[in-house]
């Protein structure tokens, strides 16, 4: 039973990390540098 609800919460964190990230690649922010252009450069559009 424990190692069912370490799965479920485990599973719910990667869930959470991944809906992060994308709703930051769609708003435009890169994960190489987090849209701050002076530390990447000024690749950032």
């Amino acid at each position: 039973m424990g190692t069912v609800v370490t799965g479920a919460v485990v599973v719910v964190i990667v869930g959470l990390i991944i809906r992060s990230m994308v709703r930051d690649k769609k708003n435009g922010k890169s994960l190489q540098c987090g849209g701050d252009c002076g530390k990447c450069g000024g690749h950032c559009h």
